[in-house]
């Protein structure tokens, strides 16, 4: 069945469980302590890889699979820090993309290893400045891309945090999804889109958004991540 012919309700269903696999995926990372002082970075994501093969077997395609810790979770998407081990008192992002059945997750989470209260503090706000986010998306009905970057900054700033990013969220869909263009600012939630981000691609279907919440102490030079699911 060609996807074009998918249905709305069966695109959000398929988009929905996507993202219910790679919550499951990051509570196993968790339970199995794949994120340990000592790891390297790159070691982690690769058996983040191993274990979705294991508990999925549908994962043969991801976007750039990403570990960060310390310093690292400051470089946005884009740069490619050099591999790091990660040390007992860190912070650590963890940002993947696995593809189930040709739907595409985007799921990032922030673990904490010791007591250092500032990171807890951190770790603390990125899901409730995501939850903010997400209801201010769903009071406006034609909010634009613009308008949720300002909201998600000023939450950031109220809580003491800077955004990591320029942008802070993007479209999501099947795999490949329409490849992201540097230039196409109406596939992001970025101050140059001026697009409502509540409205139908080139193809007529409906535009669903990934929101990303990237926040940093600069001073300390730590970051955390947070992403999911906006639309649905």
């Amino acid at each position: 069945m060609a996807h074009d012919a998918h249905d709305e309700p069966t695109r959000a269903a398929r988009l929905l469980d996507a993202q219910a696999k790679a919550e499951r995926l990051f509570t196993e990372i968790e339970e199995r302590g794949l994120v340990a002082p000592g790891e390297g970075e790159r070691a982690v994501s690769d058996r983040v890889r191993d274990l979705a093969n294991e508990l999925f077997g549908t994962t043969r395609h991801w976007h750039k699979r990403i570990v960060r810790s310390g310093p690292n979770t400051l470089a946005p998407y884009r740069e490619n820090p050099p591999d790091r081990r990660i040390t007992a008192d860190d912070i650590v992002f963890a940002d993947f993309g696995p593809i189930f059945e040709e739907y595409e997750a985007d799921f990032g989470r922030t673990f904490v290893l010791g007591d250092d209260p500032d990171k807890h503090r951190l770790r603390a706000d990125l899901p409730r400045i995501f939850d903010a986010g997400k209801r201010y998306f769903a009071e406006h009905g034609d909010i634009t891309g613009k308008q949720l970057y300002a909201e998600v900054e000023r939450l950031a700033a109220e809580a003491g945090w800077e955004l990591g990013g320029w942008h802070a969220g993007h479209l999501v869909g099947e795999f490949p999804h329409e490849w992201i263009d540097g230039a196409d600012t109406e596939s992001y939630i970025t101050p140059a889109n001026d697009t409502p981000l509540r409205r139908t691609d080139k193809t007529g279907r409906t535009c669903h958004w990934i929101l990303e919440i990237h926040l940093v102490h600069r001073e300390r030079q730590f970051g955390g991540f947070h992403e999911e699911l906006l639309t649905l």
